[in-house]
Order: C-alpha cells, then sequence, then structure tokens
C-alpha cells in the first residue's frame, strides 16, 4: 500500500474520520489509533516483518530506560552497546550478510555456496526505524535527552505510518513530544497539508514515473544507443529519483500536518546547489543530518590533530557509509566514495563550512556552479542506477562517445509534452526555491492565477500520470 494508491486513499479517508472525530477526546485515543493505523499500513506493506518493529521499539524503550537510571559508567556503556550491536546487527544480517559473505568468497577465490543468503529478504524500512531507534538511545545515553515514560507515545514515534517506509528520519527529540501534546485540528496546515501531498503526488506520478519509463528502457539497452541519449537519460534519471523521493517527502510531511504534526523538511532544492556541501545540507537532510552527529562529528573529532587530511578522511569515511546504507552492492559504495571525495577541494580552500542561508541569487557565477554541481551529481547517480560498477563503467563509455554530439530523437508527441512537463518542472521548482515547498503561497494574492495552478495541477496527474507505483527509495 503506497501513498499513490487507491487502497492508501480509502484508507487514510477512514483513518481520518476516525482520528479526528472518534478518537479526538484525549491525546491517548489518538495515539492508540495511531499505533494501530501504523502497524495496519505495514501488515499491508510488509506483514511478515511487522513483529520486527514491534521487537525493535520495545528493545529500545527498555534500553533508553536502563540508561537513565541509577547505573554505573560500565553498566551504561554495556546498556549502549548493547542496543547499538543490536540495531547494526539487524542491518547486518538482512542487508549486507550476503554482501560481506560474496566477498569473501570471491577474495579467496572459492565458489560460493547455495546458501540462505539468496533467500533473504530485506524488511521494508529497516534503514529508517533503526536510525531512529539508535538515535534515540545515543541522544539518551550522552544527556541530549531524557528518557521518555510514555511506551506508547514511543512506538507511536517509531512506527508513525507516514515516515516508516521511508523517512524523514525525525531525531526523538524533535518529534517524540508532539505525540505527548494534545493535537487539534488546524485548517490553515490542513490546507497547506493538502497542497503538499498534491505537490508530492505530482512529483512522483507525472515527474518521477515518466522519467522512468524513459530512463528505465535506456539503461537496459545502453550499449545499443548514442551517447546523447544516454546524456539525456542520466539528466532524466537525476530528476527522476529527486522528483520520487522528494515527492514521497511531500506526502509525508503533508499527511502529518493533517494529523497535527510537524515532521522535519528532508529536502531544500538540493538540484540547485551551488557545491557539494550546499547539495548535501539540501539533500535527504535527516539521514545528512543524522549522520553528521553520529558518524562524521565522532570521526573528525578522532582525527582532529591530522589536519586537513584528518577532515577529508572523515568526510570520505562517513559518504562510503552513507553509500552503503543504500544497499549491498559495490555502486552504492562508490556512490558514496565519490561524494566524499569532491569535498577535497572545499576542504583544501577552506571553504567547507559556508554559511548556511540560502542563496538565491541569480547571477553568471551561481548559475555555473549551479551546473558543476549538478553535473558532478548527475554522473554519481549513474552509478547509482547501474547494477555493477563494471555497468557504470560501460555505460560512461558509450555516452562519451562521439556520439554524444548527436541529436537525442524524442520520438512521439507525448514524449515530447512529457519532457516539457520536466522542463517546467525545474522552472517551478527554480522559482519557489526559497519556499518551503515550489508552490507554497503560490499566487497568494490572485485568487484566479491559484485556482487554475490548482486544476492545471489536478488535470495533469489524471492525464499524464505514470504507472510505476513503487517509491525508489522503499528498496533502501
Amino acid at each position: 500500500m503506497v501513498f499513490n494508491s487507491l487502497e492508501f486513499i480509502a484508507f487514510f479517508v477512514v483513518f481520518f474520520f476516525l482520528y479526528w472525530f472518534l478518537s479526538n477526546k484525549t491525546v491517548f485515543h489518538q495515539n492508540i489509533l495511531i499505533l494501530l493505523g501504523s502497524y495496519v499500513f505495514y501488515a499491508f506493506c510488509d506483514w511478515k516483518f511487522l513483529s520486527l518493529i514491534f521487537i525493535s521499539s520495545a528493545t529500545y524503550y527498555v534500553l533508553a530506560r536502563l540508561l537513565d537510571s541509577n547505573l554505573t559508567d560500565l553498566k551504561r556503556k554495556i546498556t549502549l552497546f548493547t542496543g547499538l550491536a543490536f540495531g547494526i546487527g539487524l542491518l547486518f544480517v538482512f542487508k549486507y550478510y550476503g554482501f560481506f559473505v560474496s566477498a569473501f568468497y570471491k577474495m579467496f577465490s572459492v565458489d560460493h555456496p547455495v546458501s540462505f543468503t539468496a533467500k533473504i529478504v530485506i524488511p521494508l524500512g529497516i534503514s529508517f526505524y533503526t536510525f531512529k531507534c539508535v538515535g534515540y538511545l545515543l541522544d539518551v545515553y550522552h544527556g541530549k535527552m531524557k528518557a521518555g515514560s510514555n511506551i506508547l507515545s514511543f512506538f507511536c514515534y517509531i512506527s508513525f505510518f507516514p515516515t516508516i517506509i521511508s523517512g524523514p528520519i525525525d531525531k526523538a527529540k524533535n518529534l517524540l513530544p508532539q505525540f505527548e501534546l494534545p493535537r487539534v485540528f488546524d485548517q490553515l496546515a490542513a490546507r497547506n497539508g493538502m497542497l503538499q501531498i498534491v505537490w508530492g503526488l505530482f512529483k512522483k506520478t507525472v515527474i518521477a514515473d515518466n522519467c522512468a519509463s524513459y530512463t528505465d528502457n535506456v539503461f537496459a539497452n545502453f550499449s545499443d544507443l548514442p551517447g546523447s541519449v544516454l546524456l539525456l537519460a542520466s539528466f532524466l534519471y537525476t530528476i527522476q529519483i529527486y522528483a520520487d523521493f522528494s515527492g514521497y517527502s511531500d506526502m509525508a510531511i503533508g499527511l502529518s500536518r493533517l494529523l497535527g504534526f510537524n515532521i522535519t523538511k528532508n529536502f531544500d532544492f538540493p538540484l540547485f546547489s551551488t557545491n557539494i556541501a550546499d547539495f548535501w545540507r539540501k539533500w535527504h537532510i535527516s539521514l545528512t543530518a543524522w549522520f553528521t552527529e553520529y558518524v562524521f562529528t565522532p570521526l573528525s573529532i578522532l582525527f582532529r590533530d591530522l589536519g586537513n587530511l584528518g577532515l577529508i578522511l572523515a568526510i570520505i569515511i562517513n559518504f562510503t557509509i552513507v553509500g552503503m546504507w543504500h544497499g549491498s552492492k559495490w555502486n552504492f559504495v562508490l556512490f558514496g566514495f565519490l561524494h566524499g571525495c569532491y569535498y577535497i577541494p572545499l576542504i583544501l580552500r577552506g571553504k567547507l563550512n559556508i554559511s548556511k542561508k540560502r542563496n538565491t541569487e541569480i547571477n553568471v557565477r551561481n548559475v555555473i556552479s549551479m551546473t558543476t554541481t549538478f553535473a558532478l551529481v548527475m554522473f554519481t547517480f549513474i552509478v547509482f542506477r547501474s547494477d555493477t560498477i563494471s555497468m557504470s563503467i560501460e555505460f560512461f563509455k558509450h555516452m562519451l562517445s562521439r556520439s554524444i554530439f548527436s541529436k537525442p530523437e524524442i520520438t512521439t508527441k507525448l514524449e515530447m509534452i512529457k519532457f516539457l512537463l520536466v522542463i517546467s518542472f525545474l522552472v517551478i521548482e527554480f522559482y519557489g526555491r526559497h519556499k518551503n515547498y515550489a508552490i507554497e503561497n503560490i499566487a497568494e494574492n490572485r485568487p484566479f492565477v491559484r485556482w487554475v495552478a490548482y486544476y492545471l495541477l489536478a488535470i495533469s496527474i489524471f492525464v499524464f500520470a505514470g504507472l510505476n507505483q513503487q517509491f525508489i527509495y522503499f528498496q533502501f
């Protein structure tokens, strides 16, 4: 059951009615419904691993409570280590066991025997809710927050259905308290939430899914196509993965607003970043913040005596792990490693800690910086999209041949219309990049223009929506 499905619409309409009209007397009743609704939602997606969410929630609730009790320093460290080992162990077994076993056998040139590794199924959302759990435990251990005593609120925080499958990865100190406060229906917040849901749905069904219909064919047959087509497909895949994932995040944020919650913004128009550090401050913000706090910062402290070399090592290790977070393939490892290497010029020039304020000024320098950064990111997404590293190398060879100067063919009028939709989407995103989402407060003082825009958005969803319902980041 995905957000862009009739099943989910039916589920959410019923849930919304029960939430605001039958269980709105107390926070307790609302949280009971959230927990039950979240488990029902996850069971529709992946019922076999529903118990794993319950076990993870119970384990980290107990461990955090132990950390806040009168334990000795040694016992606190043992408790923390137990929690880290449990979370990392889950990820290792389900996501990386087969990868490391395969690498081991290849290293010693031994045939890999048939084993249960081929049958391991990755539970949906395991990376996202495990990071929530581990981050919560680390915050309690370091005294950044107290362990919550309300077990119901904690279970709701871990399993909250708008974010359980693909985030955002809200920190406990930001989202957990919201489950313990009274929630009253806010008409303005609901209106904004609905508009953001529609914009997210447009991104996913009209932009991402139509890009997928083109890119999937090109990546499957790249050796028979000219370099110009491969370049266009690389460009469109970068748009696709952004529209797909940010579209999910927009819908998750909008759904949460309809229920009275404010969750972390996950994308801040990263396609218009002026350098790689700017890109990662705007791309998958909740994951970047998680790795910055719990991986990069400790590494940078560990290597602080090495100066710039230590900072470079910390950055590269951090982003290599970010790449591995996506899955157990060497191309994901290379994807992260390349992004870490992109930081080296910034570090050597002393420009790593540039201002975090939005740079929305339009000038030649910024346009060149945006174009260069987009190209660098696009090249890494070729590695990301390829099945293997060797496939990405072959793709680059074909793309960078003389045929890159040929004219890419767009065979039908429908393809041309879809391509123009992508360009229009980028224009809208560019001019709305100073907002929370591109069409927030669109034509605020011109009601006629605003409603025309709403109708055009709705019509395009009905007419041009693609058929690829699955979200890309569900696999991570």
